[in-house]
């Protein structure tokens, strides 16, 4: 059977930065009809490499080819008229404007001075009801769950006719129902004749959706692999370049005091609405307490309610004994409470700030590093240098603004910053988000560590899997409350996935067969 022509090829391409050979010779090829899946750690060049194909930069060295022609993409508007879309990582959208209007954004229609929306409109319905897409193109963003939003993202390129599309980590935000969804949408495309790239760190998902799989390795192409015959590990094995241990490895917990206790907390969402109804959670140092449930269930607003983030209604709160409702983020932080926010880039990091001044965001004001007039840029800079190393953040350049790390990187400033605090209890909000299968087994290495040195982990995240492996108990959150909490000899993933959708009485139901 012959080879689907390519649409897209990538020949000798670099390109550098000060200090940094972010891509170097690269080569790969994406066919007509195929998913290519593009793996790598972060750091491993693969958003710059995109971010060339998109015109976002220019590469020094190289060609890319669209159909067998060069082409010279001096920005996003060359590569959208050539039929390249890209769906990034983080969302372009305007929360204050509907879907119609976000869709329309530099691609207006219009009749004289007029905008024509209806037109736009129409065309949205039309998009939506080809691929399955199932957006209403009169709802505001903000209103819009972050499956939908990405749905949004796939129209723009859509209504722009792109048969090109590149996927940056498009199930790093998503639960696992919308996952589905999205591969399913997938599958439409291909059937349209729409070609995919599709950069992701979730290697179960590479190996399902991919025809052919390209890894880079430090800014080269560490080799190819063919999902048919390739495994986790061996796709791990080639992004790092080492067997990576890809199960958790630990002992049992050994409980002490209580270091956390919540009871009866209520707390509204943004829009006034209840989201977390009557919580009743105790945590205890030496154990990990994971909480398990769909996004959108109230963790979001339980985390922010424990950390200062958001207003208690009803209901209190005890760190290590003392009420701590209502209290500051700073009076929080001071307990000796460590915080990885879900929102990495709104909570967790002030993006114009160095990598190093954003390792001390905490404790820029302590002893170590200040005089209390005037903060120790040199004991700041040597902190900074050794958490770099130490989580291996890339490139390893203190002095370049975090908002210009890639999304993994910017996670593992904000992981480093708050694991090396010395905590007594960490409160950790999808803490491996983004993360690459050699980070993301370090930092389950370092939850492992912190919990057998006597902290207490809250561990909330959307990955099941994640929640089982690390968790001594899991707490199932379903529509704002704890439906059951279990030790982690009963939570398998049957039980907690019924949890999960509500089900409460299936022990009961299936005694009474």
């Amino acid at each position: 059977m012959t080879a689907a022509a390519p649409v897209l090829e990538v020949r000798g391409i670099s390109k550098r930065f000060p200090g940094v050979l972010a891509n170097d010779n690269i080569n790969l090829t994406l066919r007509k009809g195929q998913v290519l899946g593009l793996l790598g750690e972060n750091g491993a060049g693969k958003s710059t490499l995109m971010n060339m194909i998109y015109g976002l930069y220019k590469p020094d060295e190289g060609e890319i080819l669209v159909n067998g022609q060069a082409v010279d993409i001096a920005g996003p508007k060359d590569a959208i008229d050539l039929g390249i879309g890209m769906v990034h990582q983080h969302f372009q959208l305007v929360d204050v404007l509907t879907v119609t209007e976000n869709v329309m954004l530099g691609n207006e229609s219009v009749s004289g001075p007029f905008l024509r929306r209806d037109r736009a409109r129409r065309e949205i319905l039309e998009l939506s009801s080809e691929y399955g897409l199932d957006v209403n193109p009169d709802a505001l963003i903000a209103d819009l769950p972050v499956g939908v939003q990405q749905r949004v993202e796939i129209i723009k390129a859509l209504y722009r006719h792109a048969d090109i599309l590149i996927l940056d980590e498009p199930t790093a935000v998503l639960t696992p129902q919308e996952t589905r969804g999205l591969f399913k949408i997938m599958h439409t495309l291909l059937e349209k004749g729409v070609s995919i790239i599709f950069i992701s760190h979730k290697l179960k998902e590479v190996l399902e959706i991919c025809d052919d799989v390209v890894v880079l390795r430090r800014g080269k192409v560490a080799g190819h692999a063919d999902p048919q015959r390739s495994t986790e590990g061996s796709l791990a094995s080639l992004m790092v370049g080492r067997d990576v241990i890809l199960e958790v490895e630990k002992a049992a917990a050994t409980p002490g005091d209580e270091i956390l206790n919540i009871v009866n907390l209520q707390v509204h969402d943004d829009r006034g609405l209840p989201a977390v109804e009557g919580v009743n959670l105790g945590l205890q140092r030496g154990e990990i307490l994971g909480i398990a449930g769909v996004q959108g269930n109230g963790q979001t607003e339980l985390v922010e309610a424990l950390t200062g983030m958001r207003p208690v209604d009803d209901g209190r709160f005890y760190i290590k004994g003392e009420d701590m409702t209502d209290s500051s983020p700073r009076r929080v932080t001071e307990k000796g409470v460590g915080h990885v926010p879900e929102d990495r880039q709104r909570d967790g990091l002030v993006a114009g700030f160095t990598v190093m001044h954003n390792l001390v965001l905490c404790t820029y004001y302590r002893n170590e590093f200040s005089n209390i007039i005037v903060v120790d840029d040199r004991a700041i800079a040597d902190n900074a240098h050794q958490l770099v190393e130490q989580y291996d953040v890339r490139p390893p350049i203190i002095n370049n603004p975090a908002g210009g790390l890639s999304g993994g990187n910017q996670q593992k400033v904000i992981v480093a910053r708050e694991f090396s605090r010395g905590v007594d209890l960490l409160i950790a909000s999808q803490p491996t988000r983004g993360l690459d299968v050699g980070s993301i087994e370090f930092i389950h290495k370092q939850i492992i560590r912190m919990r057998d040195e006597g902290a207490g982990i809250l561990l909330v995240s959307s990955e099941l899997d994640e929640v089982l492996s690390l968790s001594d108990r899991v707490a199932v959150m379903f529509e704002g409350q704890i439906i059951d909490i279990l030790p982690i000899e009963e939570a398998d993933k049957d039980t907690v996935g019924l949890r999960m959708a509500g089900v409460r009485d299936d022990i009961q139901r299936e005694g009474a067969k």
